[in-house]
């Protein structure tokens, strides 16, 4: 009698023993979660931010931006260079070379093809750092007027939305852009924003060039 009592006894005592152990490993999963997520925060924040150009394909280089130019495996070409105020760049064993008026992939082009005699299957990126050419204005009656970097496609109304809209007591109908052409002379582009956002006159509202100045009186 007393082995069978000691047999019972240690089962129950065995099977409390499963128990505790079945509810820590419950419990164990969140800790672990939780001990992963600051593993990932962690690693996240000592992680270096994530470069790379952020204009457009068709972006245009010009006078005063800052290229990024690496060849790989080739750190004595590679660096940081300006535009030139004449739209050329000097780089070794490129020599010089027009970058103005030509866009990143345009310039990768041809800066490959004059490192053919030097380097083999020669691999170019050319990255935009610095916008300084590409600007256009915002004047008047709006919430923040100045200049704006002319990274990807603007229309007028794009413009205005990034100047954060009219101020009170704007002429809404009465905005107009200048432009001025390659020979000097200057132009007055009207836009009826009204008219504009009703699906009327839908071409006033058209793509920003570099120097484009809009006014809102």
């Amino acid at each position: 009698m007393n082995k069978i009592l000691q047999v019972e006894f240690a089962g129950i005592i065995f099977f409390g023993y499963v128990l505790v152990t079945a509810a820590q490993t419950v419990s164990n999963p969140a800790k672990d979660l939780t001990d992963k997520s600051v593993v990932v925060i962690e690693n996240t924040i000592g992680a270096p931010p994530a470069t790379g150009g952020s204009v457009s394909e068709e972006f245009v280089i010009g006078t005063g931006d800052v290229l990024a130019i690496n060849v790989w495996k080739e750190t004595d070409v590679s660096r940081v260079v300006p535009v030139r105020s004449d739209g050329r760049i000097s780089l070794p064993l490129v020599g010089e070379i027009q970058a103005g008026g030509h866009t990143p992939k345009q310039l990768e082009t041809e800066i490959s093809a004059k490192l053919k005699d030097y380097v083999s299957e020669p691999e170019v990126t050319v990255i935009v750092q610095e916008i300084k050419s590409q600007k256009f204005n915002v004047l008047g009656m709006v919430m923040k007027p100045g200049s704006y970097v002319l990274t990807n496609p603007t229309t007028v109304l794009d413009a205005i939305a990034m100047a954060g809209g009219f101020r009170d007591f704007a002429k809404q109908k009465e905005v107009y852009v200048l432009r001025r052409a390659s020979d000097g002379k200057q132009t007055r582009l009207p836009f009826n924003y009204k008219n504009v956002i009703k699906g009327h006159n839908s071409g006033q509202n058209v793509s920003l060039l570099a120097n484009d100045t809009i006014v809102v009186p």
